[in-house]
């Protein structure tokens, strides 16, 4: 029965040297980890737009602010942002053509007025864009605005896994 065990002991110790070792995480130039990509699956856009609008208004209703909804419009401004923002290679608020975030809001009929907007170039998901949104104070004033009555959520996914979110904000 020693010898038994002892057998199946050697076995087990055998077998768990051959495990694979983890990985160990790539190295940016700035000494940390480099992040992993996060790939937006095709047919996910509702899933993620409901589940950033749930977050916000999560957020919203802990400052004692009144939850917004969902608007195709100023979601559109924030998808053509998006996109611009990809072409022009850098998150910024002013679009290739020149246009603001009011510009683009006009032109896709929105009838409220702009609150603001976020924006983000990252290879995270939208909740980790979210949390760095609330640390930064100017994000943090757009999507905890007591105006907003409205938000319009999108993104862009590159090839190569990078993002670029946009979230407008209105009244």
């Amino acid at each position: 029965m020693k010898r038994l065990l002892v057998v199946l002991l050697s076995g087990v110790l055998t077998l768990g040297a051959c495990a694979a070792p983890a990985p160990i995480p790539q190295m940016g130039a700035d000494g940390k980890p480099l992040p992993k990509v996060y790939r937006i699956r095709s047919g996910a856009t509702s899933r993620i737009q409901y589940s950033m609008l749930d977050s916000v208004n999560a957020l919203r209703q802990a400052a004692g602010q009144p939850i917004v909804s969902l608007d195709p419009k100023l979601t559109a401004a924030a998808a053509t942002h998006a996109r611009d923002m990809s072409v022009q290679n850098r998150p910024w608020h002013f679009g290739s053509d020149g246009s603001s975030p009011i510009d683009r809001v006009r032109r896709i009929g929105y009838e409220g007025k702009l609150v603001g907007e976020a924006i983000s170039e990252t290879y995270e998901t939208e909740t980790e864009t979210l949390a760095a949104w609330m640390k930064d104070e100017g994000s943090r004033r757009v999507i905890l605005s007591p105006d907003a009555r409205n938000m319009g959520f999108a993104w862009l996914q590159e090839d190569n896994g990078k993002i670029w979110w946009t979230l407008v904000m209105g009244e």
